[in-house]
């Protein structure tokens, strides 16, 4: 009944990895994720940023970014004081300076942006506060004058 040789073998607690490499081969569609840099919250950089890579920042930058074609992303803790280019800009946290994305720009709940915006597309979420002049791009021509607001006539008088 009972087999000695399998008894005296000690128990292999390692997960193997051939059958996870298996399941990647066999799925050749998943899409692999791109190339993300992440600033921590316990960073603080001052100083020029650029690259050819999406970007999130969780701490304290202050200094130019340029990510052209690329996703900038400030999160919950972050504090950047700084001119913006980048294809898209996502603002969690806190963003003082001008940002310029070739397509959108999303500022969310509790968010702030003190600063001029442009964009091909822009969404404020309820709650976010923004001061500055927003400039709607349509593709590459330059938007007409009449389409240039700022916040502060798009927001009632009274209302932070």
């Amino acid at each position: 009944m009972w087999n000695k040789q399998a008894e005296s073998e000690p128990p292999n607690n390692r997960p193997s990895m051939e059958p996870i490499a298996n399941q990647a081969a066999m799925r050749p569609s998943v899409p692999t994720a791109r190339n993300l840099s992440c600033l921590g919250a316990g960073i603080e950089i001052k100083g020029t940023i650029s690259g050819t890579e999406d970007l999130q920042i969780d701490g304290k930058v202050s200094g130019p970014i340029s990510l052209r074609g690329q996703k900038l992303t400030v999160g919950l803790s972050g504090k950047v004081n700084a001119e913006i280019a980048a294809r898209d800009v996502v603002v969690y946290g806190d963003v003082n300076g001008n940002v310029v994305a070739q397509d959108r720009v999303e500022i969310k709940n509790h968010a702030s942006v003190v600063g001029d915006i442009k964009a091909a597309r822009i969404s404020i979420e309820d709650g976010a506060r923004c001061k500055g002049r927003i400039e709607i791009e349509r593709g590459k021509t330059a938007s007409h004058p009449s389409e240039q607001h700022s916040v502060s006539e798009l927001v009632p008088a009274g209302v932070n």
